[in-house]
Formats: structure tokens, C-alpha cells, sequence
């Protein structure tokens, strides 16, 4: 088992409850995330993807990707997804202080500024998933809606197959669910071989893929 959960049990959710892990709905409502983007090819190819079925998405980019690659985060726009915060170099947030990472948070809405985005809501997502409550407090004192998740593909680890890719969020996803993939190169093999799978499969189990606002 790798030291990372694949699903998030109850009683952290219920430990941590000033984050978002899932969405309360009676809806058949999912709620697919991308981090570290925008990649060259990557996040192109996921966007096709999402099209065929008229899902929606929320992308947590980084802001040197952003920077990098202005056409494709155009095109995340273009195409009504989501938009999150996942810092400036995709920071740890357990290693550096304070000062520091809200620094590099706010250099990254400096650039997502200049888009206009659509969101009505500033959403953040901790590379990693680690920050400190001291970091969260200072955040969410600023109007940021701080996404974790419920369901992880592990897609990022190296140690995990494609086949048990697909498998960590068929098994573990529910109406609300909050999925997490990787639109990066290194998760590039095992998100080509499960997303159109869970795309198809949930789709034709009901569910509707939503944005997070």
C-alpha cells in the first residue's frame, strides 16, 4: 500500500473541515480536478477528452506554467473549465515558511489576473496536499476556497500501474467526489490509458462531470 490514501477517509475530512474534500449533492455530480499544468500536449489531449463528453473540469495550474504556455491556458478558458491556484513553482507547503508560500501564491494570481477569469471564487489546491493550518487560516481570511480531495488516481506515482490507476477511482468515486489527475508529463501514461475509461465508464453509469466554482 503506498503511504498516500487513495481514498481520504471520514475522520480526516471531519478533522480538517475549512477545506473542501467533496461536494454535498443529491446529484449523480463529479467533480474531476487536473494538477500542475498547463503541459505542452498534455492538457490539450485532456481537454479532447473532456469534450466528447461535454465534461467539465477544474484545473489547479502552476504559474510558471501558465506563463509558458499562455495559448493552452487560453484554451482552458475557451472550453469553460475551472481554474485553481497550485502556486508559482508548485511549492511544498510543509517545508517553507509562510512568507514565503503566500508569496508564491499570490505571484501566481497576479498572472490569472490578467485572464479575467471567470470563477467567482478564488480556489486553491496545496501542491501535495500539505499545508499547515497556520497557512490555511492566513487563505482563507483572504476569500480562498482551499480544494482538497476524496478520491486520488495516484497517476503521478511511479510505483502505481495504469490498470490499478483506473481502478483507485472507479472504486472509490460517489455522487460529490472529488478526483484528482495529473495533466503533467509524468503522469501522462497511466492519465492516457484511465481517463477516457472513466469518462466512458461513469458517464455511462449516469454521472455528470462538473466544474468547481
Amino acid at each position: 500500500m503506498n503511504s498516500f490514501f487513495i481514498k481520504i477517509p471520514n475522520w480526516i475530512e471531519k478533522m480538517f473541515t475549512s477545506v473542501v474534500w467533496s461536494i454535498q449533492t443529491d446529484k449523480k455530480e463529479i467533480y474531476l480536478t487536473f494538477d500542475d499544468g498547463p503541459t505542452l500536449e498534455i492538457t490539450e489531449w485532456v481537454l479532447d477528452q473532456l469534450e466528447v463528453y461535454n465534461a467539465k473540469a477544474t484545473f489547479f495550474c502552476i504559474g510558471k506554467n501558465i506563463l509558458a504556455h499562455p495559448a493552452i491556458f487560453k484554451k482552458l478558458l475557451e472550453k469553460g473549465h475551472s481554474i485553481g491556484n497550485h502556486t508559482f513553482n508548485h511549492l511544498n507547503g510543509w517545508k517553507v515558511n509562510s512568507k514565503k508560500y503566500h508569496e508564491n501564491i499570490l505571484k501566481t494570481e497576479a498572472v490569472l489576473k490578467e485572464y479575467k477569469l471567470p470563477n467567482k471564487t478564488k480556489l486553491f489546491r496545496p501542491p501535495y496536499g500539505k499545508i499547515t493550518a497556520k497557512k490555511i487560516e492566513k487563505l482563507k481570511k483572504e476569500n480562498y476556497k482551499i480544494i482538497m480531495w476524496n478520491v486520488l488516481s495516484a497517476d503521478f506515482d511511479l510505483n502505481t500501474t495504469k490498470e490499478t490507476c483506473l481502478d483507485n477511482v472507479l472504486q472509490h468515486t460517489k455522487q460529490g467526489a472529488v478526483i484528482v489527475f495529473h495533466d503533467s508529463l509524468k503522469a501522462s501514461e497511466k492519465l492516457k490509458y484511465s481517463l477516457p475509461k472513466v469518462l466512458e465508464i461513469l458517464s455511462n453509469e449516469g454521472y455528470n462531470f462538473k466544474a468547481l466554482n
